[in-house]
C-alpha cells in the first residue's frame, strides 16, 4: 500500500519548516514584548473539559480518543442496540484532541490559580485538532499563536492586543490588513430589539457567516433557526452600515437606544477605537464591524478579527473579551481578553505575497571533504573548534569520489568547503574553497574562521 498522511494534515520540508519558524518567531519576539510569558497544555484534554465549551458546531468538530484497551467494555447491549453515538460517544471516548488554546488555558489558570500573580499574561504556540472539512486555508492539524490575559476588566488590554496585531503583521511586512472590531453586547442588544433574545447562538452563529454566504444565505439560516420575519426585517438595515467608524457606531446607536446592554457595548467599543485613533497603528487598519459575530459561547465583550485585504483566504487572527470563562471550570468572575494568530493562514498570505525573501533553509557554512579515516579525524578536530565559534559546520559522512561530495556541497547550497588530505595535514593546514566564486587558498583555522565569518 502506498503510503499517505491523513486528509488535512501535512508533512513540511525544511524550507516549509524554516518559514514556519520565521513567522513563529517574530510573534514570539512580539508576544515577549508586550509582557507575555510562555506555557504549554497537553496535546489532549479530559472530555468534560473541552465539550460543551464551543457550542453545537464547535462539539462536533471535536476529535475524540477512544479508550484504551476495550473500549466497548461500559457500553451495554442495548446502547449499542439504540445506535445514539451522544449516548455511546462517553462511554468510550474520556479524552479529546484539544480543539483551541483558549478553554485549555482556563483550565490551566483554575488549575494553578494559587501559583499565579494576577493579572496573568501568558502566550502559547501549539497545534489545535478540528474535525473539519479541509479546505485552502483550512487544515484538520493547525498551529495557533495565542496570548490571553486574565485578572483585568480594563479596556486597555483591548487597546494593548490591537497594537500587538499591528505590530507583529508590520515586522512581517503585511501592509494592508484590517483589524475588524464589534461587541458581543451589541449583538445582544441586537437580538433584544428585534425580540430574539432566546435564538441569541443562532443569530450570532448566521450573522458571522455574512462573508461567506451573503445576506441572502444569513437570513434563509436565520429562517431555518425558526427566526421570525419580523425580527429578520428589524435586522435589515445592518447589513447597508456604511461611513467610517464613528458614523456606524451613531446608526447603530439609533438601533439599540433601547437597549441597555447594546449601549454598553457601544460606549466598549467607542473608548477603544478613540484610544488607538490617538496613538495611532503602523499598517494595520481599524474597522468597526457590525455584522462580526465569532461563533464562540465564551466571548462576552469585544470580539476581533483580522483579514488580510489583498488576499483571498479568510482571517488570520482573531479573539475577544470573556467575563467567565474559568466559571465553567468554578473559578467565577475572572475577566480575560485573548487573541489568536493563525500560523498557517498567515504562511499562505506571505507565500503568494511573496514576503518570504529573508527566510533560507538552516544549513552548514562548511562543509569538510572526507578523504579517509585520519583525515575525516583530523577534521573533526577542526569542526569542533568551529562550532564552539557557532559556525555550522558539517563531515562529509563517507569517504566517497570528490565529485559525489561537492555535489553535494552544491545542492545544498553551502558556501565553502574544507580539504584536508596528507599535505595539510602535515603543514596543520586546510584548503578553503569558496564555491560562489571558486577561489580556493590554503589557511590554517584562525584564518578559515576569519574568512567564514565574514
Amino acid at each position: 500500500m502506498k503510503p499517505s498522511i491523513p486528509k488535512g494534515t501535512r508533512d513540511f520540508s525544511a524550507i516549509e519548516v524554516a518559514k514556519r519558524n520565521y513567522i513563529f518567531d517574530i510573534i514570539k519576539e512580539i508576544f515577549e514584548k508586550f509582557g507575555f510569558a510562555p506555557i504549554e497544555t497537553p496535546s489532549f484534554e479530559k472530555s468534560e473539559t473541552l465539550m460543551g465549551k464551543y457550542g453545537e458546531e464547535g462539539d462536533r468538530l471535536i476529535f475524540k480518543i477512544l479508550n484504551s484497551g476495550d473500549f466497548l467494555q461500559k457500553v451495554t447491549p442495548a446502547l449499542l442496540t439504540e445506535k445514539n453515538s451522544k449516548s455511546i460517544t462517553p462511554k468510550i471516548s474520556e479524552k479529546a484532541l484539544r480543539y483551541d488554546l483558549t478553554v485549555p488555558f482556563a483550565r490551566y489558570v483554575v488549575q494553578h490559580r494559587n501559583e499565579l500573580t494576577l493579572p496573568f499574561k501568558r502566550y502559547q504556540m501549539q497545534a489545535v485538532w478540528r474535525a473539519d472539512r479541509p479546505q485552502k486555508g483550512r487544515f484538520r492539524e493547525f498551529y495557533q499563536c495565542d496570548a490571553d490575559v486574565v485578572g483585568s476588566k480594563s479596556l486597555w488590554q483591548e487597546v494593548a492586543f490591537i497594537q500587538l496585531y499591528d505590530a507583529v503583521f508590520d515586522k512581517l511586512g503585511l501592509k494592508d490588513v484590517s483589524i475588524k472590531i464589534n461587541n458581543r453586547k451589541v449583538l445582544a442588544g441586537i437580538a433584544e430589539v428585534i425580540g430574539a433574545q432566546d435564538k441569541l447562538i443562532d443569530f450570532t452563529v448566521a450573522l458571522d457567516k455574512l462573508d461567506k454566504i451573503g445576506k441572502e444565505g444569513v437570513i434563509t439560516a436565520l429562517k431555518n433557526k425558526d427566526i421570525s420575519d419580523s425580527a429578520i426585517e428589524k435586522l435589515s438595515p445592518l447589513f447597508d452600515f456604511s461611513g467610517d467608524n464613528t458614523a456606524k457606531l451613531s446608526q447603530l446607536e439609533k438601533l439599540l437606544e433601547n437597549s441597555e446592554i447594546g449601549m454598553e457595548g457601544i460606549t466598549d467599543m467607542r473608548f477603544i477605537i478613540a484610544a488607538i485613533e490617538k496613538i495611532g497603528l503602523e499598517t494595520a487598519d481599524l474597522m468597526a464591524d457590525i455584522t462580526l459575530a465569532r461563533g464562540l459561547n465564551y466571548y462576552t465583550g469585544t470580539i476581533l478579527e483580522v483579514t488580510a485585504n489583498n488576499v483571498s483566504m479568510g482571517s488570520i487572527g482573531g479573539g475577544g473579551r470573556y467575563d467567565d470563562l474559568t466559571g465553567i471550570f468554578g473559578l467565577k468572575d475572572l475577566s480575560g481578553m485573548g487573541i489568536s494568530f493563525g500560523l498557517d493562514r498567515i504562511y499562505l498570505v506571505l507565500e503568494e505575497l511573496d514576503l518570504f525573501d529573508k527566510v533560507i533553509i538552516p544549513k552548514p557554512e562548511v562543509l569538510f571533504i572526507n578523504f579517509g579515516e585520519k583525515e575525516a579525524l583530523y577534521a573533526l578536530l577542526a569542526i569542533k573548534k568551529l562550532r564552539k565559534e557557532n559556525i555550522r559546520t558539517e563531515l562529509y559522512p563517507d569517504a566517497a569520489k570528490m565529485k559525489k561530495q561537492m555535489g553535494y556541497a552544491d545542492k545544498r547550497a553551502i558556501n565553502f568547503v574544507a580539504l584536508a588530505g596528507g599535505n595539510e595535514i602535515e603543514n596543520k593546514k586546510y584548503t578553503l574553497k569558496n564555491m560562489l566564486s571558486g577561489e580556493q587558498k590554503l589557511v590554517d583555522l584562525a584564518e578559515l574562521m576569519e574568512i567564514v565569518k565574514t
